[in-house]
């Protein structure tokens, strides 16, 4: 069984542990010491239920760990109930994974890391080499998240909002590593569709498969950004678009728009425009306005401004971006661009320059330089 298909069994491994006494930290710990067993002596000898190999073997571990802690006494007797062997019972312990992860008390970074390592199954190192940081400083914040958890009692509904934000903050993470979080976070959120029937659910899944149709196009190959009007669109992934697109519609008819289906919506009008061209920009308009309605802010009102400019033309744009914030994050690129749209090339190029000096990223900054030196040189 490849390292893949074992981390699909990881949530029903430990909710197996935590229905039978073992608290969410400790069973987690458990589990991936069993994972390690696992793909040591599976090769050589694979297990006919390898769930059922994996509870096993990972109660075992569990109680070791828990004859050692300040509640020897109480847990030792769980050694009497341990079930015999024989075929696991189907249950799927995923939702409750999900919810316990995305915590109110835990923040945005440790949610998504403590998601990743307890329902995505990934390794400590696998975690921290898709965010970049030591190995040793992502094990400290999932102790830590798993600390805060410790003792959590998911007897109410969960909150599908919160684990909806932080499966986007997994995708908006993107390819930084040895893990694609982008795919990682599609894989969750499928899972997370199958568990439960929730529109919003369905919206993000739909969101998160149509940009990333259009990953492969993004990009040259020495990793510049290439924006979106000037992407080859034969590259797009077509079957993710219809799949996207499917997911959406189903969503949409449910009459229950949130936020997520609205950015689809926006989303899904790009991917069916042939060129920039053909992109239907006032319906794009009216869908921000929608999401405007649903969840207002900076960013909502900043991408608004951008259609705004191409639906009604850049001085509109202009006048939509002077309700922004001028702190918001690209917003002097925005600007920058609507300023070149309206004809002004002395201030777009400062602009674009200036912008440059505040990008995020490497391909980001080096983006913006070569729209300012465009600009800047002579016609």
């Amino acid at each position: 069984m490849d390292a893949g298909r074992l981390r699909v069994l990881i949530p029903g491994v430990i909710g197996a542990l935590v229905r039978r006494g073992a608290d969410f930290p400790t069973a987690e710990d458990a589990v991936q010491e069993a994972l390690v067993e696992a793909l040591r002596t599976w090769p050589a000898d694979p297990p006919r239920d390898p769930k059922g190999w994996l509870i096993t073997v990972a109660w075992r571990r569990f109680l070791d760990q828990a004859r050692g802690d300040t509640a020897r006494r109480r847990r030792e007797d769980l050694v009497d109930v341990e079930p015999p062997p024989g075929p696991v019972p189907a249950v799927d312990d995923t939702l409750a994974r999900y919810f316990l992860c995305a915590h109110p008390s835990l923040a945005p970074a440790s949610a998504v890391a403590l998601t990743l390592r307890a329902v995505g199954g990934l390794t400590t190192r696998q975690i921290a080499q898709a965010y970049l940081v030591p190995e040793a400083t992502m094990a400290q914040r999932i102790s830590r998240a798993k600390r805060t958890v410790a003792g959590v009692r998911l007897d109410r509904p969960g909150d599908v909002d919160t684990v909806l934000r932080v499966l986007y903050l997994v995708f908006n993470e993107g390819y930084s590593g040895a893990v694609d979080l982008s795919a990682e976070a599609i894989r969750l959120t499928r899972r997370l569709a199958a568990a439960i029937d929730h529109p919003e659910v369905a919206g993000l899944l739909a969101l998160m498969l149509l940009h990333q149709a259009r990953r492969a196009a993004r990009t040259t190959s020495d990793g510049n950004l290439i924006p979106l009007a000037d992407q080859d669109r034969s590259r797009w992934d077509t079957a993710m678009i219809a799949e996207g697109v499917t997911v959406l519609q189903r969503a949409l008819a449910r009459d229950r728009l949130g936020e997520f289906q609205a950015q689809a919506a926006i989303a899904a009008l790009h991917a069916d425009a042939p060129t920039a061209a053909d992109t239907d920009w006032v319906q794009i308009v009216e869908w921000y306005d929608e999401l405007a309605r649903l969840a207002d802010g900076p960013i909502v009102r900043l991408n608004r401004a951008v259609a705004v400019g191409e639906a009604d033309g850049p001085r509109a744009g202009l006048a939509a971006l002077a309700t922004v914030d001028a702190s918001v994050p690209r917003y002097t690129a925005v600007l920058a661009h609507l300023q070149e749209r309206a004809g002004d090339r002395t201030a777009a190029a400062r602009l674009y320059a200036e912008a440059a000096g505040r990008a995020p990223t490497v391909a980001e900054r080096n983006h913006l330089m070569c729209q300012a030196a465009r600009l800047n040189r002579p016609t």
